[in-house]
């Protein structure tokens, strides 16, 4: 492929691949999120999820319902930025979930039907490399770049507006702050060839949770969630990627007005397929599901994904319509 050519094919693959993805669901990134691209692309990203299981997925602490099914249809809309901060590679990304769940809640022998529907927790997201190559701040930058070991430092916020209904548990929006923080890692494998890349990537962070004062009339409280993720991914051609996923998460334990639940020690698994449709438009589906799962305290949830992002850079969108003139 010609330099400019791959250059694009390259740096919007890379930012549609990490534009953005919900992280309440399965509290879990895709594969190829965190890699870098050329600073100063945008990527705008439309996100489909279809989840089902025994807590609330738009919930990040994962409170279990012992007996409970839900189901979900979420979609999620936001604008991500990358640019340069002391010649290391950042990003900065905004996400507005919103759909609309339901669950079947049995208790003392009575089935109970909630549900909710509207607008999210807006989450913010910074990210910025501390260990790895510099940020890539030109087209000889790109054409040159590869990740070999990196190390970057996140920190999620999501803003508690979102709608909520204190009548009730299962809520869309959580009536809270909380957040994460993370340390996410790309490990190259071999040549950085489009068609040939391979990584090992993992995800190392932490849920804070403040409180919701207002939960069904009482005090919710939820300890700090640890979570790990995992990903192997692949290049099988230049336009097309997949990636095996797992994640384990621990803590977490919800406590109201006193009264303790169970943590979390859960895992799941997963796999992603990625396909670059043209220099702006990247397609990824795929599909997570916990393991672990039989005892009735467990969290059991699975889910498929579907995302289209729009990636564009103004240098490259610039040589486009040189070459057209």
């Amino acid at each position: 492929m010609k330099p400019i050519a791959w250059l694009k094919l390259v740096a919007v693959t890379m930012l549609a691949a990490g534009a953005l993805c919900p992280p309440q669901a399965l509290a879990q990134v895709p594969g190829r999120f965190y890699w870098k691209s050329l600073s100063g692309g945008n990527g705008v990203p439309l996100i489909f999820n279809s989840i089902s299981g025994n807590t609330n997925p738009f919930d990040p602490g994962h409170t279990v319902t012992p007996g409970a099914k839900f189901d979900a249809t979420m979609a999620m809309a936001g604008f991500a930025h990358n640019f340069t901060l002391a010649d290391r590679s950042a990003m900065a990304a905004v996400i507005v979930p919103m759909g609309r769940i339901s669950g079947d809640v049995t208790a003392a022998g009575k089935t109970v039907n909630q549900s909710a529907s509207g607008f999210g927790d807006p989450m913010l997201e910074f990210d910025i490399n501390v260990i790895g190559p510099k940020a890539q701040k030109n087209i000889p930058d790109a054409l040159r770049y590869e990740p070999g070991f990196s190390v970057d430092l996140l920190a999620d916020l999501a803003l508690p507006i979102g709608e909520y209904d204190s009548s009730q548990p299962l809520n869309i929006g959580q009536n809270r702050w909380y957040g994460r923080l993370g340390a996410p890692i790309v490990w190259q494998l071999g040549s950085w060839v489009p068609g040939r890349r391979t990584t090992l990537e993992f995800l190392p962070a932490v849920w804070l949770f403040g409180d919701n004062t207002n939960f069904v009339g009482q005090t919710l409280k939820t300890d700090p969630m640890y979570q790990l993720d995992a990903h192997l991914t692949r290049d099988f051609t230049e336009h097309l990627w997949g990636a095996l996923d797992a994640s384990w998460y621990t803590g977490g334990r919800a406590t109201i007005n006193g009264v303790q639940g169970n943590k979390l020690n859960n895992a799941g698994v997963g796999f992603t397929l990625g396909y670059t449709i043209n220099e702006n438009l990247n397609l990824t589906v795929g599909y997570k599901s916990t393991v672990n799962d039989n005892g009735p305290t467990d969290l059991r949830m699975d889910g498929f994904m579907v995302s289209l992002v729009f990636g564009w850079h103004p240098l490259l969108e610039g040589s486009k319509r040189l070459k057209n003139e």
